[in-house]
C-alpha cells in the first residue's frame, strides 16, 4: 500500500512535461455523508496503473466532502489552474449534477461515478458509469411482478437522488401497473424517520422501495423492522457496500438490492465476458485491502479506468494533452467507446447515450447472513 501511495504522491508532485503526460482531476467523496462510497473510490485510485492510454498519467484527488459548492469550486480550480485533461467523479449524484455544469461551461469531459439524469441533448462532455436508475429499478419491478406486488411504498432522499430513484421506480411500476400508495422523503444527515415510517405503514403497501445510498440509506430499514413491517423491501443500487450492511446490522437481513455483476462475479456463467475482468478487479482490490473488502463503488472507478484508458490512447493520435484539441478529442472518443468490458457491464457509448450500458449491468442480490447473495 505504501509505494502505491509513494508512487501516486509523487505524481501530483512532479511538474507537468516531467512524469505526466495526461493530468486527471478526480472529485470524491471521501468525508460527509457520501463517505462510505468515496472512501472506497479512493482506494481505488491509489492502486491503479501510473498510465493510461500508454500515457503517464498525474492524478490529482480532491475531496469534496459531499457538499455541491465545495465540488464546483474543486472541478473548477482543476480545469482552470491545474489544467486537468479529465475530470472523474464525484461519488454522489448531487456532486456530480453540479461538476457537470463546470465541465460543459469548461469543455472538458466528465467521467461521473454516480448516475445522473442528464442526457447529451442537455450536456455533451459528461459521461457515466454507474447504471442508470431505469434499468436498476426495473430488476426491481421485475421481481416485484414475480411476487404478486400489486401497491408499493416509497421513502428516498430529499434530494436529486432520493428524486432520480423515485422516478426511475415510477417508470418501471407504470409499465406494470403497479400503484404508488405513499411517497417521503428524509434527509442524509437526518437521524430519525419514524414519521415517515407510520405514514408508510398506514397506507398498507404490498413493498416497500427506499431510495437512500451509502450508510444513511440503512435508516429507514431499521425504522421499517422496528415498526413491524413484514412486506419485503428494496433498497437500490447507491447502498451496495459493507458499511450499509454494518450499520444496518441485522434489520436488513432479507433486503432486496438491484447491483452490478461484479458483486456476484463468482456466481456468473463463464461465457459471461463480464465475469473475467471482475474477477480481475476483485482480486487486484482484495488483495491490497482484505478479502471480503470488494465493493460496487470502487469497482466504477474501475470502469472510469477501463473507459478512460481507451479513449486516450485513441486520443493522444489526433492531440497533445493539456490543449483544448486533446480535451474535445478526448470526449469524441468516449462518445465513441464501444464494448469495453467492465465490472458492471458493457459499455458501449453513443451521440445519445452517455453511459452506454444495457440489461446485462443489472442483477438482484439479497441480504443472506449479512453477506449479498445473488437472487436466481
Amino acid at each position: 500500500m505504501k509505494k502505491h501511495l509513494f508512487a501516486l504522491a509523487l505524481a501530483t508532485l512532479l511538474p507537468f512535461g516531467v512524469y505526466a503526460n495526461v493530468k486527471v482531476g478526480v472529485i470524491l467523496s471521501s468525508t460527509g455523508p457520501g463517505a462510505s462510497l468515496g472512501i472506497p473510490q479512493k482506494n481505488m485510485f491509489a492502486i491503479l496503473p501510473h498510465t493510461l492510454g500508454g500515457e503517464p498519467v498525474e492524478y490529482i484527488i480532491v475531496d469534496d466532502a459531499t457538499d455541491a459548492t465545495t465540488a464546483v469550486k474543486m472541478a473548477r480550480k482543476l480545469i482552470v489552474q491545474d489544467k486537468v485533461d479529465l475530470i472523474i467523479g464525484s461519488s454522489v449524484v448531487p456532486m456530480s449534477i453540479s461538476v457537470a455544469g463546470i465541465a460543459q461551461e469548461l469543455e472538458t469531459p466528465q467521467i461521473a461515478l454516480a448516475p445522473t439524469s442528464i442526457t447529451p441533448d442537455k450536456n455533451l462532455w459528461t459521461f457515466s458509469v454507474p447504471q442508470p436508475i431505469n434499468i436498476m429499478m426495473g430488476a426491481v419491478v421485475a421481481h416485484m411482478i414475480e411476487h404478486d406486488v400489486k401497491t408499493v411504498g416509497y421513502l428516498g432522499f430529499a434530494d436529486a437522488w432520493g428524486e432520480m430513484v423515485s422516478a426511475g421506480l415510477q417508470h418501471n411500476m407504470d409499465r406494470e401497473g403497479i400503484k404508488l400508495v405513499a411517497s417521503e422523503r428524509y434527509g442524509r444527515v437526518d437521524t430519525s424517520v419514524s414519521g415517515q415510517v407510520l405514514k408508510l405503514i398506514a397506507a398498507k403497501p404490498d413493498a416497500i422501495v427506499l431510495g437512500g445510498s451509502g450508510t444513511p440509506g440503512a435508516l429507514p430499514q431499521g425504522e421499517l423492522v422496528k415498526r413491524g413491517y413484514k412486506g419485503p423491501i428494496y433498497h437500490n443500487h447507491g447502498v451496495i457496500n459493507k458499511d450499509f450492511l454494518r450499520v444496518g446490522g441485522k434489520s436488513l437481513e432479507g433486503a432486496y438490492a438491484p447491483t452490478g455483476p461484479v458483486m456476484v462475479a463468482e456466481q456468473l456463467s463463464d461465457s459471461n465476458p463480464i465475469k473475467k475482468v471482475a474477477l480481475e478487479f476483485t482480486k487486484t482490490y482484495e488483495d491490497e485491502y482484505g478479502e471480503g473488502s470488494r465493493n460496487a463503488f470502487a469497482a466504477y472507478a474501475w470502469d472510469a479506468y477501463l473507459l478512460a484508458d481507451q479513449a486516450i490512447a485513441a486520443a493522444v493520435k489526433n492531440a497533445k494533452p493539456g490543449a483544448p484539441e486533446f480535451r474535445a478529442t478526448l470526449r469524441d472518443a468516449l462518445e465513441n467507446a464501444k464494448e469495453v468490458v467492465g465490472t458492471h457491464g458493457v459499455y458501449n457509448m453513443t451521440p445519445t447515450d452517455h453511459t452506454g450500458l444495457d440489461q446485462r449491468a443489472s442483477t438482484l442480490v439479497q441480504v443472506k447472513d449479512g453477506q449479498w447473495k445473488l437472487v436466481k
